[in-house]
């Protein structure tokens, strides 16, 4: 997976957007499940993470808590989808931004922190940083989703 990294630690990648798109899609617990998957692909070895790296240290070194916030943010996302429904582009922005922005950051930034022994001030810095490029994906995410749900109105309706 292509990448880019800013502060020399954290990758921008389109994970992200994967992962919103199949909590979006999938819904719960079938995002989070397949968010899952995927991070016990890259923790058995399969080289299918930022940068081409796989193994059990890409989930305990820095980056890690991101992975485990995005299985959580995953299902979350995938409960608010399933509850409010996959017609209103407002409403399945707003369940990703919750789900797989603050989620995952509020996981993912305290796990840089220990990893890195950086403070709080330097969490939160590195953090907002990913923020604009977070929301572009979440734009994204809600124009496919509707998109999608549209055409195919089984997947439109709520599965609470």
């Amino acid at each position: 997976m292509p990448t880019v990294t800013i502060s020399g630690i954290a990758p921008i990648t389109l994970q992200t957007l994967g992962f919103m798109l199949a909590a979006s899609l999938l819904g719960y617990p079938w995002g989070g499940a397949s968010v899952a998957l995927y991070v016990l692909l890259i923790v058995v070895g399969l080289p299918i993470g930022a940068g081409g790296r796989g193994g059990l240290a890409v989930l305990t070194g820095p980056t890690g808590g991101f992975l485990i916030g995005g299985i959580i943010g995953a299902l979350v996302t995938g409960w608010l989808v399933d509850t409010w429904g996959r017609t209103n582009p407002l409403k399945v922005g707003l369940a990703n931004v919750i789900g797989l922005v603050l989620v995952v950051y509020a996981v993912g930034l305290p796990w840089l922190g220990w990893r890195t022994g950086s403070g709080l001030f330097a969490k939160l810095t590195l953090g907002f940083q990913f923020v604009p490029g977070d929301l572009i994906k979440v734009v994204i995410t809600a124009l496919v989703v509707v998109t999608v749900a549209r055409a195919y109105p089984r997947i439109a309706k709520k599965r609470a």
